[in-house]
């Protein structure tokens, strides 16, 4: 039975405002980032959905996530246009350095992926590095999406992990620090619920170590932070905690070097339950480059050195 060619009324631009869409849940943002009218956009996603026959988005809330029958369509056009991306950069593969796009949490971005980019560097191979941060969410839209090839951090929750595989690096908890001199640490019988009082550096709540932190919380009687702030930025919460009475609450990663160099402090709370695994994410339907691979490896071997820890 011959196959049913695809509708020719589906155009690229068609498939790039879903994603876009898909990714950033507004129809204005995804107009923004193409560059085009709200009002095309939201044409362009109505002729979609009449040249398909279904409804791709619900539209009863503030922010537009994808129907049952839009998820659906969401697996196959990613990866259909992630392939296509990666064919026409193929094309001029020969003239330009590879870009190797690794989405990196805040977590390994300060501890395992410098080491692992200077191994990676010595290879010479002829290849640029880019690295990208932010929240899990954003770094696996951009993953589905092609824009990044692996992403590093904290595994997501089993529903964000359809078409993607997660290996295991190596575990690491969240860690509560101040600044050295802070009054918590002179305390002789420290306690959880002494932080109520200072002010409290939190993760975001679209973070993957934030329900973590929250179950510890409460498990101490903690209901109440003082002033919260939150952030996942290495650098903000580096400074500001240094500056500051307040207490921040992060992934371990962040701040051993800061702790080693005693720049800050570890209060001394048992968060082993807050443990949890660190490793590669990537798309199960796309084949990485040699120079990919080639960084991935050196990736697994800095971190087998913090397992073994």
């Amino acid at each position: 039975m011959a196959k049913r060619p695809i509708d020719p009324r589906v155009k690229l631009r068609h498939i790039a405002c879903f994603l876009e869409v898909a990714r950033l849940k507004s129809v204005v943002k995804a107009a923004d980032a193409l560059n085009m009218s709200q009002p095309a956009a939201s044409k362009t996603i109505q002729e979609l959905e009449e040249i398909v026959g279904v409804t791709l988005f619900d539209r009863s809330r503030r922010n537009l996530f994808p129907t049952p029958s839009g998820e659906v369509f969401l697996r196959y056009a990613s990866t259909s246009f992630t392939a296509l991306r990666q064919g026409i950069d193929s094309l001029g593969s020969a003239q330009a350095q590879e870009i190797v796009k690794v989405g990196a949490l805040p977590t390994v971005s300060a501890r395992i992926l410098p080491p692992s980019v200077k191994r990676f560097s010595d290879q010479h191979l002829p290849a640029i590095t880019r690295i990208i941060t932010g929240p899990n969410a954003y770094l696996l839209s951009l993953l589905r999406m092609g824009d990044v090839d692996l992403v590093i951090g904290r595994m997501a929750d089993p529903d964000a992990m359809t078409g993607l595989a997660f290996e295991h690096l190596y575990s690491e908890k969240v860690v509560f620090v101040v600044r050295p001199g802070h009054p918590l640490l002179a305390e002789p019988r420290f306690e959880l619920s002494m932080i109520e009082p200072y002010q409290t550096l939190m993760p975001t709540p679209d973070s993957v170590i934030r329900p973590f932190v929250q179950r510890l919380l409460l498990a101490h009687g903690v209901s109440n932070v003082r002033d919260e702030i939150e952030t996942v930025s290495n650098a903000f919460g580096r400074s500001f905690t240094r500056l500051s009475d307040a207490v921040w609450i992060i992934s371990e990663g962040v701040v051993a070097e800061d702790v080693a160099d005693g720049q800050l402090a570890l209060l001394p709370i048992d968060t082993s339950e807050t443990l949890g695994p660190v490793g590669l994410t990537t798309r199960t339907d796309t084949a990485q480059s040699l120079a990919a691979q080639a960084l991935i490896q050196s990736i697994r071997e800095v971190a087998a050195g913090f397992e073994r820890r």
